[in-house]
């Protein structure tokens, strides 16, 4: 009787492995809040041991730091993805706030509020929640010169244009937690209105436009 031969087990590179460790966090981040992520945790859905999870990351707070990170940028990748870069900028910006909208960041919005929180205890994660805010800032206020450079939008300070809009985003993500969802028509418009009115847009122009 002959025993079928097992296929060689491939092993992960130390890249692939780190790889690993960071999508699993940032997931359970994503799903049960930042400061229930421990290292025990992360191993065991992952189903190694937590001696392998610390080889990469000295303490759970590394792993916190670059497990939002990683979730954030991400986040960021999809709400201005590389494939819309060619589009003007004022299509570029109303698609960024109707994904905003979207299911999919809702529970990014509850992981920005849970960093924001613990970032006061945590001095680590306080530099990694503030690094990622200002290449956020970067990012939405390079779309905003391209809109004012070309035309499509007026105003006279495109970064104090990019802080208000992006406060607008915040206040509207500080009621992710509600539950049932705190929902007004006040709120439907809100981000649209607050871009529209600080771009020199007229009122709709952004809603409807994707």
């Amino acid at each position: 009787m002959t025993s079928t031969p097992r296929p060689p087990r491939t092993r992960k590179t130390a890249e692939e492995r780190r790889t690993d460790i960071l999508r699993t966090a940032a997931r359970l981040a994503l799903e049960r809040g930042l400061e229930r992520v421990t290292m025990q945790l992360v191993a065991d859905e992952l189903g190694v041991r937590p001696g392998l999870i610390s080889h990469y990351f000295a303490t759970v707070d590394d792993l916190l730091c670059e497990a939002f990170v990683r979730a954030v940028a991400r986040e960021r990748a999809a709400l201005l993805p590389e494939e819309d870069a060619a589009l003007p900028p004022a299509r570029r910006l109303a698609r960024l706030l109707h994904r905003l909208g979207g299911e999919e960041f809702t529970d990014l919005g509850r992981l920005w509020l849970n960093a924001r929180h613990l970032a006061r205890y945590r001095p680590n994660l306080r530099r990694a929640v503030a690094g990622q805010e200002a290449i956020m800032r970067a990012t939405l206020t390079a779309v905003i010169e391209d809109g004012v450079r070309g035309g499509d939008f007026t105003t006279p300070d495109p970064l104090g244009a990019c802080v208000v809009i992006l406060v607008a985003i915040d206040g509207l993500g500080s009621y992710a937690n509600d539950d049932p969802p705190f929902t007004h028509p006040a709120l439907d418009a809100l981000v649209f209105t607050t871009a529209e009115r600080e771009l020199g847009l007229p009122v709709g122009t952004l809603r409807h436009l994707a």
